[in-house]
């Protein structure tokens, strides 16, 4: 296939559990850009939290952030789009999700401020100032993900599966990490897949042409709409199953191993070499 756009994940995917990344990782993800390629990070995290990954690898183009909520230019530090729930679904999500799951608490992203019911157990600084109202008073912003946590249920995959059959159709729910009883809602139809499809649109790249990197189940959409969807070996059963391609972990530098071999295929000896005794 010709590539024309490289599209990954970030936390699990190339970010390591420490949130480092390897020198390999960051001079493959450099090497696209220096090759002509379009590169697009696809994550959860809500931009104010990209700006180390921005300095570790150097990228000035435009990342989706928020599982699709938000496009986000890195250079300018400026949200360009958002793609938020309205209101009324913030609020109607939360009543469904109160009648099947008592004790469940909500915290709102909006692409730049962040706030969380007072029961909300924040698991990592969320780098802003908090609002801590009820959710009815939260909801009354461009919400660009829902936050879901029960710290009673077992895992997210189990709360998953709760929160999906209790929004139906009036919102799209997943989640980035099996083991923190955390779902994230989105709007309907908006994920990484639909967002990152917008983007690829705009520069006139085709699925076809994308390759894309993912873990978790939020990288499912992306993996499956690209041309070629590439799982870490490292990722969520789920998303091993569904890939269509597997590469090494992110300790193993799997991201960087695929984009060497893509680079080397599309220029020869233009492309950067791996490094001495590199797979």
């Amino acid at each position: 296939m010709v590539v024309r756009l490289v599209a990954t994940d970030l936390d699990g995917t190339v970010v390591r559990g420490d949130g480092s990344m390897s020198v390999r990782t960051v001079a493959a993800l450099r090497a696209v850009e220096l090759a002509g390629l379009h590169l697009v990070l696809v994550t959860g995290r809500p931009p104010r939290w990209m700006h180390p990954v921005v300095e570790a690898t150097g990228h000035r183009g435009v990342a989706v952030c928020a599982n699709g909520g938000v496009v986000y230019d890195l250079a300018r530090e400026e949200i360009l789009t958002r793609r938020p729930l309205a209101t009324p679904v913030v609020i109607e999500a939360a009543q469904r999700l109160r009648a099947v799951l008592p004790g469940v608490v909500f915290a709102v992203e909006d692409g730049v401020g962040f706030g969380r019911e007072p029961g909300y157990r924040v698991r990592w600084p969320s780098g802003v100032a908090e609002d801590v109202a009820p959710l009815e008073e939260l909801a009354d912003r461009a919400v660009v993900k829902l936050l879901v946590r029960h710290e009673r249920v077992e895992d997210s995959d189990a709360l998953l599966a709760v929160v999906r059959a209790s929004l139906g159709d009036l919102a799209d729910a997943t989640h980035s990490s099996p083991a923190d009883t955390l779902v994230e809602v989105s709007a309907a139809g908006v994920s990484k897949a639909s967002t990152l499809a917008q983007v690829a649109a705009q520069w006139g790249v085709a699925a076809a042409e994308v390759v894309a990197f993912g873990d978790q189940p939020n990288d499912l959409a992306m993996l499956a709409w690209a041309g070629r969807g590439i799982a870490v070996a490292n990722a969520h059963p789920d998303v091993l199953a569904a890939a269509g391609e597997v590469t090494a972990s992110v300790q193993e530098d799997g991201v960087a191993r695929v984009v060497e071999r893509v680079l080397r295929d599309r220029d020869g000896d233009a492309a950067p070499p791996a490094p001495p005794g590199a797979p």
